[in-house]
């Protein structure tokens, strides 16, 4: 009863797992706000950082000017349409890299469209990559960034820049390209939004220059924010959850999740925190905003009208004096969940590939999978190696559960035997099985106690296997082309019916009649769960299943050989 048992300890682990995390998310503990200390970054513009203001969005897609009061004066002069949520679409500057495909929009210098060229959408069309940006319902998600002023002319995004080229695009011999981008107001203010790409990286420089031509000082912030629609039923599987939305990062919290349905009212612990991040993430792709890491942010959340949502950061207010110059920067990533990249790109990022509560058993099951990867050169062989040293690492105790129900096995006739001579007289007869028990030292608990302690890896290793973007179209053998995907032919979930019908009958059978009934359903049932899971899956379970039966084989052989 190894492997049934198996299964339904796996499967009520996973639902106390995501029950727990669904109450942490929910009402976990928060960490206590604290009062940052006065950091500048070096050649950044230092903000000033209000002591006892509560920062809060207004009903628009724009940051408060101030905190807590709404854009008025000269600050709400600039043109904008009278639905400010609305998706503005002026001039397309398009900048091609070796990794991405770009889009950028004069109105606001929003980068409007990114297409990710190194990951097809299907295998079969490979010319056609994975849009991970686009500002066309209903897959949309764009990143924004401005200015907001308190005093003086506002440059959000929804002001028109000027380019003096529309194609861009990354020469062999060259490591990065820049895009500039350019605003003038008419009393003198200009602003100048700057773009580096660089070669092999999904990370995007930004750098906004502030050129203060007027006779007075202007007060405002910088703000950076992701907008994306609501989920739709193509991105979310119907059998196994992965998560769409909003990720914070930053020094209070190195990685909490807000979901779509909380950000009308998340609210940041306190007004600036210094470092961290904002991502919209989905399964294996992400945007991230990355600011500089001592400078101090307003982290912010909004559910617009439109059923589209914002996280984002704002700057506290600078001020640059009449003929002075300002600069503020920030980086953007636009790709795959590449751990490495993500963890090159800015602290704690990678953390948005999440392995839940057991993050610090996954790690290591990825890098032997990333590692023995390396030297085969197949990812579904690699999950096959991997599961033999999980196999190895537990031989001693899966042998110890084997050689119990073993024993169990060859004393079934006695059992039967027992159960006949005693019939309804439970106490008697549990007595005399303990008796059986304890001369044939049997353990009737040795095969649960070992599989307890497996659980947590097994259930560590499905983590890995469902967010590893290297398994996404990678592929394995014959008919199975993508181990992301459910097999086609449905000859893994098949087999792994087969091979647990097989492992039932070398356990010992169940007493009770109506268990052995239910028992004897699982395959199937399973074989029909599994159907629709990705095959990378479905391939660790035959694995582990047909190991399991070599050992149990052998092990149950040896003993009931002996006299």
């Amino acid at each position: 009863m190894e492997n049934q048992r198996l299964f339904l300890f796996v499967a009520l682990s996973l639902v106390i797992l995501l029950l727990y995390s669904s109450w942490q998310e929910q009402y976990g503990p928060k960490p206590p706000a604290t009062t940052p200390a006065s950091s500048a970054a070096p050649g950044q513009v230092t903000p000033a950082l209000p002591s006892t203001e509560t920062a809060s969005v207004p009903s628009e897609d724009i940051p408060d000017a101030k905190p807590g009061a709404m854009i008025s004066g000269d600050a709400a002069a600039v043109s904008r349409p009278a639905d400010s949520t609305t998706i503005r679409k002026s001039q397309r500057i398009r900048i091609r890299t070796d990794l991405l495909d770009v889009e950028i929009d004069t109105t606001g210098g929003d980068i409007r469209k990114a297409s990710l060229l190194a990951f097809p959408q299907e295998l079969d069309v490979p010319d056609k990559p994975v849009v991970l940006f686009n500002d066309e319902l209903p897959r949309l998600l764009i990143a924004q960034s401005g200015l907001v002023a308190s005093k003086g002319l506002s440059a959000d995004h929804h002001v028109i820049f000027k380019s003096d080229q529309t194609e861009y695009k990354l020469d062999s011999g060259n490591d990065k390209i820049q895009v500039n981008l350019s605003w003038h107001g008419e009393n003198g203010l200009g602003i100048n939004k700057i773009y580096t790409f660089h070669r092999n990286s999904y990370v995007i420089d930004m750098d906004v220059d502030i050129n203060n031509g007027t006779s007075e000082e202007w007060t405002g912030r910088f703000y950076r924010q992701l907008q994306r629609s609501e989920v739709t039923s193509e991105e979310q599987s119907r059998f196994i959850y992965t998560f769409t939305g909003g990720v914070v990062s930053n020094e209070l919290n190195k990685y909490e999740k807000v979901d779509l349905d909380e950000m009308a009212t998340w609210k940041a612990e306190q007004s600036y925190i210094r470092g961290g991040w904002v991502a919209m993430i989905q399964h294996y792709f992400l945007g991230a905003w990355i600011p500089v890491q001592d400078q101090y942010n307003y982290f912010y959340t909004k559910a617009l009208d439109t059923g589209r949502y914002l996280i984002g950061m704002s700057t506290a207010d600078t001020t640059i004096a009449p003929g002075q110059a300002g600069k503020f920067s920030s980086n953007l990533y636009i790709g795959p969940k590449d751990q490495e990249r993500l963890a090159n790109a800015a602290p704690n990022l990678q953390l948005t590939v999440d392995y839940g509560v057991l993050t610090i058993l996954s790690d290591p099951l990825f890098w032997l999978l990333k590692f023995i990867h390396e030297y085969i050169g197949n990812w579904g062989w690699a999950i096959i190696f991997v599961t033999l040293i999980i196999k190895l690492v537990f031989f001693k105790l899966s042998e110890a559960a084997y050689r119990s129900m073993a024993k169990m096995r060859k004393f079934q006739p006695k059992i039967q035997q027992l159960k006949e001579r005693y019939g309804s007289d439970k106490q008697r007869m549990s007595q005399a099985m303990m008796d059986l028990y304890k001369k044939e030292k049997i353990n009737p608990l040795g095969g649960c106690l070992p599989m307890l302690v497996q659980i947590p890896v097994f259930i560590a290793l499905y983590w890995v296997l469902l967010e590893s973007v290297e398994l996404r179209q990678a592929p394995f053998i014959l008919w199975i082309d993508d181990l992301s995907a459910k097999d086609p032919y449905y000859v893994l979930p098949v087999i792994m019916g087969i091979s647990m019908f097989v492992q039932q009958k070398l356990n010992p059978a169940p007493m009770d009649p109506m268990q052995a009934k239910i028992l004897s359903f699982l395959p199937i049932v399973f074989t029909l769960f599994f159907a629709f899971f990705p095959s990378g899956l479905v391939l660790y379970w035959v694995a582990n299943n047909i190991l399991s039966i070599a050992q149990q084989w052998y092990i149950t052989r040896k003993i009931e050989s002996t006299a």
